[in-house]
């Protein structure tokens, strides 16, 4: 929470200017009931018209001011805490853009995507309602007791009786509602989740005829989403009726009072004024409390990934063979701490060289690449880039080595161009080339503005053929050092993913490649082939020497090739 509220420092005078103005309008409407006794008691009797027209008219510009207060006060603590929310986004969002992997598997993608868009709005209507609320609620509350006590003493000990009652009941409930919200938070995470495999795949549950259960599905989290917020809303519901009722029975109490000491009926009208004011001041307490309670969940949540170190340790490692682009010495790693995904991974590559990875799903091959790139680190082993222990390079001057295409990459929603280039600021001629060896140019130029072509949100105007050059395209536009293909021609048919490794060859002829594929057209040429099976290294060598040596490779190239030895 300390770290949270930290933000609002920077426009402190914004809030502290709001909280002035509030402060004065209150205090202003405080004194209306005053003047309104003075008014029926002392001047009404003596038929001055003139000093009624004057008192009235100051209670006029009492009013005024309360109200011009109030709106300037709220207009200050809105703008206050819509800069300090923007502030808190944008850096949560930076952490969250440079989590390592491990962190992003252990808080989840949909929890993520709730701290930054739900969490952070709780946190804004904390900040908001509590600079509205906690200057004038307090004051009227405090200030309507001191004003009763002025008023009339025998009735201001009536109303300070019922105080203590009110704040036990507020106190009592919040305290039991802070856990509520905190499980409601966590059903958001749930129901985020859900919402997010839906619309990623809307197409399979249409294919599969699935709506229907996966309408269920998102009903079972949304229910409980539903009840968490209903539990947590039922017991802070209790608040303002308790404190409604133990604050009109101190109401009749007052009257009983005023008519056993005969108060006169200016005092006792302005009581009951200032009692409406003291109810409203209780009950704006206990909305705090209620935004507190949300906010405070919230910041705490938020505080969760504030707080996670992003940065990967960079250390001193013993150096390997600097001969070779990248080598992989007695590599083991583990997701979860339990099992290896991958176990004793030996190989390496030379410069400008051709690896190909293949493998049953499942078997590894993606987390090849991620501890390459140090998306990871190794439980025991070594990888190497051009000599050097990954874990001894700094992770940003790592990756620029590297050109990445995914099987499932993004694609912005912005001009295809923009999509090759991605911030880059390449020359037109290299995204052209890149365009051209990824086999995108041809379909490109077809499309209406060609490269000014606007992809639309998920690329849903382009198939995942085209989809899958262009994020080839991206990757090959850098001129990287090392092009990594990580089954990104899937959706490509044989002779367009010939043509296209045909003309990366050519067009880049010094880049390292490394291809993981699941057909074996696709790494047959390759200068060296890594056959993986559930994590382990189970043949490597060319494409003749696993046909002969490796059984594993030899039937996956009869199954897909139709061929014989």
């Amino acid at each position: 929470m300390t770290k949270t509220l930290t933000y609002i420092r920077p426009y402190s005078a914004t809030a502290v200017w709001g909280i002035i103005v509030k402060f004065i309008g209150s205090i202003a409407e405080l004194f209306l009931p005053l003047l309104l006794d003075y008014i029926i008691d002392d001047v009404v009797p003596l038929g001055d018209m003139t000093a009624v027209l004057l008192l009235g008219l100051a209670m006029l510009v009492f009013s005024l001011v309360a109200m011009f207060g109030n709106i300037i006060a709220n207009r200050l603590s809105v703008r206050a805490a819509a800069r300090m929310t923007h502030d808190l986004r944008y850096d949560l969002f930076s952490r969250i853009s440079y989590l390592k992997s491990g962190q992003v598997d252990a808080v989840t993608v949909p929890s993520l995507v709730s701290r930054l868009t739900s969490d952070s709005y709780y946190v804004n209507q904390m900040v908001a309602r509590t600079l509205r609320l906690g200057v004038r609620a307090p004051i009227l509350l405090v200030g309507g007791i001191i004003m009763t006590f002025v008023v009339d003493w025998r009735l201001g000990l009536v109303l300070l009786a019922c105080v203590p009652f009110v704040t036990a009941a507020v106190v009592v409930i919040t305290q039991r509602s802070i856990p509520c919200y905190a499980a409601k938070q966590a059903a958001g995470d749930d129901m985020v989740r859900v919402m997010q495999e839906n619309i990623t795949g809307v197409r399979i549950i249409k294919a599969l005829a699935k709506g229907d259960y996966e309408t269920r599905r998102f009903k079972g989290v949304s229910d409980g989403l539903g009840n968490t917020d209903f539990a947590a809303k039922k017991l802070m519901s209790l608040t303002n009726p308790l404190a409604t009722l133990i604050l009109n029975l101190g109401l009749v109490a007052v009257i009983v009072v005023g008519a056993l000491c005969s108060c006169g009926a200016g005092s006792v009208l302005a009581v009951l004024t200032l009692f409406t004011m003291i109810l409203n001041g209780m009950l704006g307490i206990s909305k705090i409390f209620v935004v507190l309670s949300e906010g405070v969940a919230s910041a705490s949540r938020i505080e969760g990934v504030l707080d996670l170190d992003p940065a990967q340790s960079v250390g001193e490692y013993p150096r390997g063979d600097e001969g070779w682009a990248v080598q992989f010495k007695d590599v083991s790693f583990s997701y979860n701490g339990v099992e290896n995904n991958l176990q004793g991974i030996n190989f390496a590559l030379r410069r400008g060289g051709t690896l190909g990875i293949i493998g049953a799903t499942g078997s590894g091959k993606s987390t090849v690449i991620n501890l390459l790139m140090r998306f990871y680190d190794v439980d025991s082993g070594a990888v190497y880039v051009n000599g050097r222990d990954v874990r001894s390079v700094d992770p940003a001057e790592l990756r620029k080595n590297f050109g990445v295409a995914f099987q499932n990459d993004f694609l912005m929603a912005s001009a295809v161009r923009q999509n090759i280039d991605y911030g880059r600021g390449l020359a037109d001629e290299a995204v052209q080339k890149a365009a051209d060896c990824a086999q995108a140019g041809q379909f490109i130029s077809s499309l209406r503005g060609g490269m000014n072509y606007a992809v639309a949100q998920k690329a849903a105007n382009l198939s995942g053929g085209q989809k899958q050059r262009l994020t080839v395209a991206r990757a090959l536009a850098g001129d990287p050092a090392i092009l990594v293909l990580d089954d990104s021609s899937s959706a490509l048919d044989y002779a367009t993913d010939a043509a296209m490794r045909r003309d990366i060859s050519l067009g880049y002829p010094s880049a390292t490649k490394i291809i993981v594929a699941q057909r074996v057209s696709s790494v047959k040429s390759a200068d060296l082939i890594l056959v993986l099976d559930d994590g382990r290294q189970i043949g490597l060598g060319t494409h003749e020497q696993l046909l002969k040596e490796c059984g594993e490779y030899a039937m996956i190239y009869r199954a897909q090739m139709g061929e014989d030895i």
